[in-house]
């Protein structure tokens, strides 16, 4: 996601302290001793008692601290440990910790006529967590090595199911078509296995830069740019002809564009390689396949590019159908429809980037033409493009996976700002036709049920009060919104924050939002996976890691779990005084070498 921090986070309840940064090379990918979290559980004190503790239909003993009212303050609260600090440190980007054992069961339900795999019979939902954004080198090696693995055992101790990581076109494929680099990535990818950790990769087909949190610059593939460079209607183009070089206009998804292949014949010879290298690792080490469709590997249009200042929230942002292939589409449509005059352009009174809806005639309350006939036509073209992208990809996705055991996933964007709207002109522009009188998210949805996707959703993490109320921000309405639209399509919603958060306002959200208690129908729902943004030096700071696996606790002990808030905290603080410290001091060996 990509919009202005400023705007979206205004005053945190909780303030992060800032890592000092220093200097480090990598070494070797040695593997620390593994601490047993359940050898650390077992230490018994006088002043412990015996409860029953049920898992899976079975009881089983367990020790449990007193649980009397007066709880006794974490050992950690107020202070920066110096242990904690080395880790900062070390990592410059984030840590991961270990899980507590969860079973998974998996349900298969018709959805729209696919088969839709979501996860059943556990108690919550898992938490992954994202990897940085460089954790593989522009030279296709694992970046900071001692300190991704350190960080690795770290993330499983505290519970955490496992990892989503970025898998870049750009890197990869980097020099000829063809030529894949998966370098980096093995290595990775082999540390995540040895750690038991899930990965979910996400099979990035967009350029990384530009947008907010993107802290590196990683361009599409060389001769894929020169392309573009060639012919620039391979960009997605706004009324005013600006390029955007982010993600190759779908447009042209079947023309032979790039040296003598499709843009969909390069995503699904990419897919098809990952297979061929990862093979041995899909369904039991990679779970989840997310394919990226869009900027920030989203199914959208490039309508809000932050970079060289085009766009600042809360913008309207503008529509992305101005080269010529997506207006040769346009043409046949509007001929299609019996109006042939409606194919020449898109709207051109839909204002500029920054505008706000009454300042653009096209998405004013009264009269504007997103409410006309011709506005119909436009928008159902617009939208049914993008959800036609998404069809393409995952029909190849599907074919180059079939019984390999891994989910697939594609991420939408949570577009809230003047969500309050009549028009929705945000979304509108993204290529979401959702308007106070037309649902969006339902076909979407749709389509993701044929293919047996889940759908992704971010601003997870956000409430209404907290965005600014003149633009009519309403992320919790919209998350809503897309709760019940994937209920009705019968398609599993995971979920993601759009921003970093560490405190526990925003987890208390995330907690809340993830239990889908929409409706009556929703009462044995919940998301089926949750992705924390983002591994950094942030969460390592003692204060934002004891409420991180505190966090993570509380989902993984789900919907209706019966048990006293106060007393997962006081597990959960536990977990960090004992387990956490020998993982970091295992951090700080391995960075001395």
């Amino acid at each position: 996601m990509a919009w202005s921090l400023t705007h979206q986070i205004g005053a945190l309840p909780g303030t992060t302290i800032p890592a000092e940064t220093v200097s480090h090379s990598s070494g070797d990918a040695t593997s620390p001793p593994t601490v047993s979290a359940a050898a650390m559980w077992r230490s018994q004190g006088s002043n412990m008692r015996r409860c029953r503790v049920g898992r899976r239909g079975q009881d089983m003993d367990a020790l449990s601290p007193p649980v009397s009212p007066c709880r006794s303050p974490s050992p950690i609260r107020g202070a920066t440990r110096p242990d904690l600090s080395v880790a900062c440190r070390a990592f410059e980007t984030t840590a991961d910790m270990e899980t507590w054992e969860a079973e998974e069961e998996f349900a298969l339900y018709e959805a729209g006529g696919g088969r839709v795999r979501e996860v059943r019979g556990r108690k919550g939902v898992p938490v992954f967590v994202m990897m940085p954004l460089d954790s593989v080198t522009m030279n296709n090696t694992v970046n900071r090595r001692k300190a991704m693995n350190v960080s690795l055992q770290a993330l499983k101790s505290a519970g955490v199911e496992g990892i989503m990581m970025d898998v870049w076109w750009g890197l990869v494929e980097r020099e000829a078509p063809g030529d894949y680099n998966w370098g980096g990535y093995t290595e990775l990818l082999e540390m995540a296995r040895k750690h038991g950790l899930k990965v979910q990769v996400v099979m990035s087909f967009h350029q990384c830069g530009g947008n907010v949190g993107d802290s590196v610059t990683i361009p599409l593939p060389k001769w894929a740019v020169e392309e573009i460079d060639k012919d620039q209607d391979l960009a997605y183009t706004d009324q005013w002809g600006r390029r955007n070089y982010e993600y190759i206009s779908l447009g042209c998804d079947t023309l032979p564009v790039l040296k003598g292949r499709t843009p969909i014949q390069c995503y699904s010879d990419f897919m098809r390689a990952f297979r061929d290298n990862f093979k041995h690792l899909l369904g039991d080490t990679i779970v989840e396949i997310q394919v990226g469709m869009g900027p920030a590997g989203e199914l959208r249009y490039p309508s809000y590019p932050e970079q060289n200042g085009t766009w600042k929230f809360p913008g309207i942002g503008a529509f992305q159908c101005f080269d010529k292939y997506m207006l040769s589409s346009l043409k046949a449509a509007a001929e299609s429809a019996g109006k042939p005059e409606w194919g020449h352009n898109g709207p051109t009174d839909a204002g500029h980037y920054n505008n706000w809806p009454e300042d653009a005639p096209f998405f004013r309350k009264e009269g504007g033409g997103w409410n006309s006939a011709y506005g119909e036509f436009f928008l159902n073209w617009y939208s049914q493009m993008l959800i036609d992208h998404g069809e393409r990809i995952l029909t190849s996705a599907k074919t180059i996976f079939d019984n390999d055991g891994v989910k697939f996933s594609v991420k939408i964007a949570g577009i809230h700002w003047h969500y309050g709207t009549r028009s929705h002109a945000p979304e509108l522009t993204a290529g979401y036709y959702n308007t106070r009188f037309h649902d969006g998210y339902l076909p979407i949805a749709h389509m993701l049920g044929r293919h047996g996707a889940i759908f992704n959703f971010t601003c997870i993490e956000m409430r209404d009060h907290e965005q600014p109320q003149d633009a009519l921000c309403a992320p919790e309405k919209l998350v809503k919104q897309v709760a019940m639209a994937t209920q009705q399509a019968g398609v599993p919603l995971a979920g993601e924050n759009a921003l970093p958060r560490y405190d526990e306002y925003a987890h208390e959200q995330i907690i809340g939002a993830s239990r889908l208690n929409i409706d009556d129908a929703s009462r044995d729902r919940q998301m089926c996976a949750f992705t924390y943004l983002r591994m950094n030096p942030d969460l390592f700071q003692a204060d934002n890691w004891r409420k991180f696996v505190a966090f993570v606790k509380k989902m993984n002990e789900g919907k209706d779990a019966g048990r006293c808030q106060e007393q997962v905290e006081r597990e959960a603080d536990e977990h960090f005084v004992h387990v956490t410290q020998p993982l970091i001091q295992e951090a700080a060996v391995a960075l001395a070498h």
